[in-house]
């Protein structure tokens, strides 16, 4: 059995900066953690590993974030 290539640093980069991107549009909706997790049908933890660049996020769960905030898609993953 293989195992999974480790992820290359610059994705782990470009993954915590959509983290705190997440964070800080929360903050600037004046949002919680547990709002926004509620709010996306998500468990707290899950939502604090996506914001804390800790997990890797599927599309439709930044969609869901996004939506829950009140912020446009891009404005999570903007370079």
């Amino acid at each position: 059995m293989s195992r999974a290539a480790p992820v290359p640093a610059h994705v782990i980069a470009r993954r915590q900066r959509i983290g705190e991107q997440t964070r800080e549009a929360r903050l600037f909706r004046g949002l919680t953690q547990e709002a926004v997790a509620l709010r996306a049908g998500m468990d707290r933890a899950t939502y604090v590993r996506i914001e804390q660049g800790q997990s890797s996020p599927l599309l439709d769960s930044l969609i869901l974030i996004a939506d829950a905030i009140g912020v446009p898609l891009s404005v999570l993953v903007r370079e």
